[in-house]
């Protein structure tokens, strides 16, 4: 008796704002790409005809009132119901041809994440602050996190459900990517990456990445996730630098002391004690802090099992 197998439901996301230009032609080459999937745009506070325009090109538009792109993702994990997710941005950067092999590999491999790296041929697809940024970033991560992807800030990625449904997300703007990776990582997800051409805007499309001020809150997530998921090496630094600082200053009055018997310079024994005290407490607070994120990730790896693995 021959069991019929089902299709994976398959949702291409596209987060946008003021993509008027842009915005037709991705919804219809994710559409030739990908025939039986939906397609969905999320509009983020357009002032062009963004929604019009892509709902005209077959796509399903809907709306999210807050402003930044994790908000937009926030919101369109919550909302959409598919086996398998495909997330792009709306300015016809990402090649939708690339698609279906990302697909193939998420389902042959049970993957739970596929990063589309990007290739950039054109100057003009990937600004020179970008590259350089992109790199440090992803050695940043790579070395406080153990491992890391090739390319953390691609918003080209095809997720399972599992990873979707159990992703909390906490961003607002385009830090998202890196709280993506690090979700990957910490629950040690099985992940992979294709090479996927990145294209330059179309005349008309600009970007909305600020090179200083967006890599600054990267920055200040790449930090905040640290201290969040790994307390103890957080706490443990801090304290281990005041307590090297304690000890140096300490040097001089031990000397002092060891000669004449005296303490002449009170404030600085003060100061070594206070520093001391307050290392051994973050030494414990490390400590502590450890144990409830080892708690917090053991739930959230039980809500990633409880959901089937894509196939």
């Amino acid at each position: 008796m021959s069991t019929s197998v089902r299709s994976p439901r398959i949702a291409v996301l596209l987060p946008c704002y003021n993509e008027e230009a842009a915005i037709a032609a991705t919804v219809a080459g994710f559409r030739k790409a990908l025939p039986g999937a939906t397609v969905y745009v999320y509009d983020n506070n357009s002032r062009d005809r963004t929604c019009n325009v892509a709902a005209q090109a077959g796509a399903i538009v809907r709306s999210e009132r807050q402003q930044g792109k994790g908000h937009v993702v926030r919101r369109m994990f919550a909302d959409i119901d598919a086996d398998v997710y495909v997330m792009a941005d709306g300015d016809l950067t990402y090649d939708p041809t690339a698609a279906p092999a990302m697909i193939d590999l998420l389902l042959a491999e049970q993957y739970d994440m596929v990063v589309g790296t990007r290739q950039h041929e054109e100057k003009e697809a990937y600004r020179g602050g970008h590259v350089l940024g992109n790199k440090v970033f992803t050695g940043l991560l790579s070395g406080l996190f153990g491992r890391t992807f090739s390319d953390i800030f691609s918003g080209y990625r095809v997720f399972s459900r599992r990873f979707v449904k159990s992703f909390p997300v906490l961003s607002s703007g385009f830090e998202i990517e890196t709280e993506i990776s690090v979700h990957a990582l910490e629950l040690r997800m099985p992940v992979g990456e294709v090479q996927t051409i990145y294209a330059a805007r179309p005349e008309g499309s600009q970007s909305k990445l600020s090179t200083y001020s967006d890599g600054w809150r990267i920055l200040r997530t790449i930090v905040t996730l640290y201290r969040v998921e790994r307390p103890a090496l957080f706490y443990g630094l801090i304290g281990l630098v005041l307590l090297l600082a304690a000890v140096l200053l300490s040097i001089p009055l031990v000397v002092t002391y060891a000669h004449t018997g005296l303490v002449p310079r009170v404030p600085t024994a003060i100061l070594v004690t206070g520093m001391t005290i307050v290392a051994v407490l973050c030494f414990f607070a490390g400590l502590i802090l450890d144990t409830v994120t080892r708690g917090r990730r053991e739930i959230r790896r039980l809500a990633y099992l409880s959901l089937e693995a894509p196939q």
